[in-house]
């Protein structure tokens, strides 16, 4: 046991060893095992791309249908609630650009603001360092450990400079400032604890796109973030694909099962259970008419209700 435990110190000592010489970024090779499922492309930072043309389909599913999909298939603390928002009708979807932020102590801010300024050629205070990073399609999620005075991590030229790179918004579980600004950057939006006048204080970068906790949630870089208004889900890079798909498909099986119902050739028990050869063949029939809702194969549709858990 005690030599179990010495290994696993170890272990984390030498990550912190490693990440310390990564401007507070963890080591590309550890976030490649860390996101290992994924088998799609990656930023030279080893943080997972998720498609340019998955986000956009990802903004037009429900994040209910999202979080159930996820459920479903064993991952149950992806969801976080209780936001404060700028708008309550622009929803936040992208890849996580992660950062972690603790309440600073002298030697450590020294040291970290010292390297940083003197080897990497950084400027500021380091809640600006995350931002250097972003990219068009990039959300910024940033715990700073529900800090509120004090804690405001963007005010409005922090904002309409994360949204100039991203054309995105943020989540940050902390707070932020001049929200009669913010609300001025159109299509901008951020999810956070509160508001607040105060300036950042006493905090400190150390960890940037590496792991971190948002309320109960983890949070890997790249992870897709979808935020609406009921709150923010964070489904990893590799199950994307699955979650859209699946919630595209729920739409179109919801849609068609209101005018099924509707028109009596169906009941709600019908729509609502494995499904007949009779009603997929309709439904496809159905689906052709509907271009606008996208197309759909017979072994797609069978792969899809065989898996059926929603």
């Amino acid at each position: 046991m005690k030599s179990s435990l010495a290994l696993f110190f170890s272990i984390i000592a030498l990550l912190c060893v490693e990440s310390a010489s990564y401007a507070q970024t963890i080591p590309k090779d550890e976030l490649v095992f860390l996101t290992s499922e994924w088998q799609g492309e990656r930023f030279p930072d080893g943080r997972p791309k998720i498609p340019d043309a998955l986000l956009e389909r990802a903004k037009t599913i429900g994040l209910d249908d999202a979080w159930t999909v996820l459920k479903n298939e064993g991952y149950t603390n992806q969801y976080e609630g209780n936001w404060k928002l700028i708008k309550d009708d622009v929803p936040v979807i992208g890849r996580a650009v992660t950062a972690m932020f603790m309440p600073s102590r002298p030697d450590i801010e020294k040291n970290i603001k010292e390297r940083g300024f003197t080897k990497q050629g950084r400027k500021g205070n380091t809640n600006t360092w995350p931002i250097e990073t972003l990219t068009k399609g990039d959300v910024y999620v940033a715990d700073a450990f529900g800090k509120i005075g004090g804690g405001t991590l963007m005010g409005a030229t922090l904002g309409n400079a994360i949204f100039s790179k991203t054309g995105n918004g943020v989540i940050f579980n902390g707070a932020a400032r001049d929200l009669q600004e913010l609300q001025n950057i159109k299509g901008f939006n951020a999810f956070v604890r509160d508001f607040h006048p105060s300036f950042l204080e006493e905090m400190v970068l150390m960890g940037l796109n590496t792991p971190i906790r948002i309320g109960s949630t983890m949070v890997l870089p790249g992870d897709l973030v979808i935020a609406q208004r009921e709150g923010v889900l964070f489904v990893p890079a590799h199950m994307a694909e699955q979650v859209i798909s699946t919630c595209e498909f729920v739409t179109r099986k919801d849609q068609f099962g209101f005018e099924m119902v509707k028109s009596g050739r169906y009941t709600t028990g019908q729509i609502d259970s494995q499904w007949t050869d009779d009603i997929k063949t309709n439904f496809l029939k159905w689906l052709s008419q509907h271009p606008e809702l996208g197309s759909m194969t017979r072994p797609e549709l069978d792969k899809m209700m065989s898996k059926r858990t929603w």
